[in-house]
């Protein structure tokens, strides 16, 4: 490996003695599969499902319309479908416009570190205040469903 001029200068001369390529780079460790690794790689094997997808999607189809047909109030359903497409597409507005406002979305992001800071601090820090948290959690869960 021959010396730069740069290098010679800064020694005074003097030539380093050239390193071999090896020495340069970290060996890289090569994974080769023996024979005898043979009988443990065979429990590795997936096999394809034999069932036909098409089918269930034939199935999925006659499932949708069994349940649109049971639907009675049909435009209350259209009416609540187009009333969550177009507040998707409201929020996706807004949500560019403050973005296009240069200071805000810095400032939202920080609002966000600061409550992700103190729901740690408060629900996740210390072990009574990760019980209280998996009891608001099981509440909640126990309104959604009904059961209380």
């Amino acid at each position: 490996m021959a010396a730069t001029a740069y290098s010679v200068a800064l020694l005074g001369g003097a030539r380093l003695p050239a390193a071999p390529r090896s020495a340069l780079l970290p060996r890289r460790s090569v994974c080769q599969l023996r024979l005898q690794d043979a009988p443990r790689l065979s429990l590795l094997r997936a096999k394809a499902a034999s069932e036909d997808t098409s089918a269930s999607g034939d199935e999925l189809i006659e499932d949708l319309k069994a349940k649109w047909d049971a639907i009675e109030d049909k435009p209350t359903v259209l009416l609540y479908g187009g009333g969550a497409i177009v507040a998707l597409w409201l929020t996706s507005v807004v949500v560019g416009a403050i973005n296009a406002v240069p200071l805000l979305p810095k400032i939202l992001e920080l609002v966000g570190l600061g409550y992700t800071g103190w729901f740690v601090y408060r629900y996740l820090l210390f072990k009574e205040s990760r019980k209280e948290l998996a009891a608001d959690i099981e509440t909640l869960k126990k309104k959604i469903a009904g059961t209380e």
